[in-house]
Order: C-alpha cells, then structure tokens, then sequence
C-alpha cells in the first residue's frame, strides 16, 4: 500500500514503473554497474531488469558502455538526464519514509526499522 503511493509519484512524474525506479536507484546510489549486478542487489529477474533498462535508455536516463574488464558485459550508468530523475524521486523517497514514519514514536520508529532490516536481509 504505501510503495503504491510512491509508485504513483514517479510513474506520474516520469512515466516510469517500478523496476525502472529500482534501476535508476541502485544506479544513483551505488554508481556504474552491470545488469547483473543490479538483478543480484536488488533481487530481481534478469527479464525484467533487461526491460527497464531498455525503457530508461529510451527515455535518455541511461547509458551503457563495454566492460573494460570483458568485453562480452556492459556497464550501465546514468545520464545527466537520469541523475536529475534520481535526486528527485530520492529526496520524494525521504520526504515520502518521513512522512510515513512520523506517525510512530521514535522507539517504534527504531523497531520498525529494525524488524524491516531484518526481513530485508532474508
């Protein structure tokens, strides 16, 4: 329910669904990298990753360039273009989880994160 109030953001926004977002963040926050390595970080099929890939180099937000490690790989990253989406929807994020999270106690606050950590690391 609440990542659907988000979604509803960035889809609005940006015409963008939720494995776009997902790419477009594990790029901003953790820099150049492959598909794979996004499908292995943020456990999602090859498939779809491939699919948002292609829809954000459509909508100019990303670029690939050959592995300079091998050659058979390619590096994705973001362009000017999808590094501004990027701050956008992640300071929305932040407004969005401080919104959200003001409605608990700064101990309940700590629980929460805690009890989410912990399903996130299974």
């Amino acid at each position: 329910m609440t990542s659907r109030r988000f979604e509803a953001y960035y889809k609005s926004k940006y015409g963008m669904l939720r494995t776009e977002w997902r790419v477009v963040f594990h790029l901003g926050r953790y820099g150049e990298m492959t598909a794979k390595e996004i499908c292995d970080r943020a456990r999602i099929h090859k498939t779809k990753v491939s699919r948002a890939v292609r829809a954000l180099e459509t909508k100019k937000h990303l670029k690939r360039a050959q592995s300079p490690d091998d050659r058979r790989h390619e590096v994705l990253g973001l362009t000017a273009s999808g590094k501004r989406v990027f701050q956008d929807l992640y300071h929305e994020a932040a407004r969005f989880d401080a919104e959200m999270m003001s409605e608990f106690t700064q101990s309940e606050q700590a629980e929460l994160r805690k009890f989410l950590t912990k399903i996130a690391g299974l």
